[in-house]
């Protein structure tokens, strides 16, 4: 990709045009075999049933769902890291997804970093299992630390910084060795509300330059409804999706007015609805801006 007319290190500026959606789900189903407390007996738990989803191709998709309805077991299932009681299949540009590969990265909620590494050889660590030379390392890590803001934290350890940083460093590792796909389960839910309203914002300016596909998952609407082009709102066990929701809101997205505007209130209200099983009301005609402030938000900037 070309950034102020320079081709970036790690980042491919290869078009896929023969698939317009990257990843399709067909029928994804997950039945666990579970033994209760003190009883011998083995029973069936479905945890997600008949889950169909397609994600295009650039796309910034969200998952929203009660807890337990199986939004990280079905992450789990797109990274190639579940294996067993699976039904159903999920492809990447129309290949079948067998295990884990390179195309895909991944950014948990943990962050996942290596405490003997100093922050530029953490994000170096899928570059090397590609065996890119040291140089090219150097120079690619460089960039994503520059990327997240992170110049000049090369030769630090993860225990030197705070939890925002941590979690920038796990973004800029999964970054640099150029998957197509980025996994993101709950990242920013162990920051505190003011770091997590800037790496949200930081997310989005990284994703508008390397116009990665990513699926997000969150408990958070407001999260969900300010990142994503559509939000996916899931059942609760067994987890299939209820509903898919387009997010027509401008971009690049201000931090402030764009929160409190009616447009993003109506959003929020009508993801909240559907997770509490609840008919949305006008959902296919135009709500009035009284509407709004009755029904939506007091703060609504009408």
């Amino acid at each position: 990709m070309s950034i102020n007319g320079v081709i970036s290190p790690g980042i491919s500026n290869k078009v896929n045009k023969s698939f317009e959606n990257k990843i399709v789900a067909k029928n994804v189903g997950v039945v666990y075999n579970i033994r209760r407390a003190n009883d011998a007996k083995i029973e069936k738990f479905e945890a997600v049933k008949d889950l169909s989803l397609n994600v295009r191709s650039g796309e910034f998709l969200s998952i929203v769902g009660p807890s337990g309805c199986g939004k990280s077991t079905f992450l789990d299932i797109v990274a190639g890291l579940h294996s067993g009681g699976n039904k159903g299949e999920v492809y990447i540009d129309g290949k079948l997804i067998k295990g884990p590969a390179l195309d895909r990265g991944i950014v948990m909620q943990g962050y996942a970093l290596f405490p003997w590494r100093t922050i530029q050889k953490n994000i170096e660590f899928g570059l090397e299992i590609k065996k890119i030379k040291k140089k090219e390392r150097a120079e690619i890590s460089k960039y994503f630390l520059e990327l997240v803001g992170l110049k000049g934290f090369e030769n630090r350890y993860p225990y030197e910084l705070s939890g925002g940083m941590k979690q920038r460093v796990a973004i800029a590792r999964a970054l640099a060795y150029d998957p197509e796909v980025l996994l993101m389960d709950e990242p920013f839910a162990a920051v505190d509300a003011q770091t997590r309203e800037a790496l949200q914002f930081e997310l989005l300016k990284i994703w508008e330059k390397t116009k990665k596909t990513i699926i997000f998952i969150t408990h958070s609407i407001e999260e969900a409804v300010y990142l994503s082009d559509r939000v996916a709102v899931m059942t609760k066990n067994p987890g299939t999706i209820k509903e898919i929701i387009d997010i027509n809101l401008p971009r690049p997205r201000d931090n402030g007015e764009l929160r409190t505007s009616a447009d993003f209130s109506l959003l929020r209200h009508r993801v909240w609805e559907l997770l509490h099983e609840k008919e949305v009301e006008n959902s296919k005609g135009k709500v009035s801006d009284q509407d709004v402030a009755e029904k939506i938000s007091k703060h609504a900037a009408l």
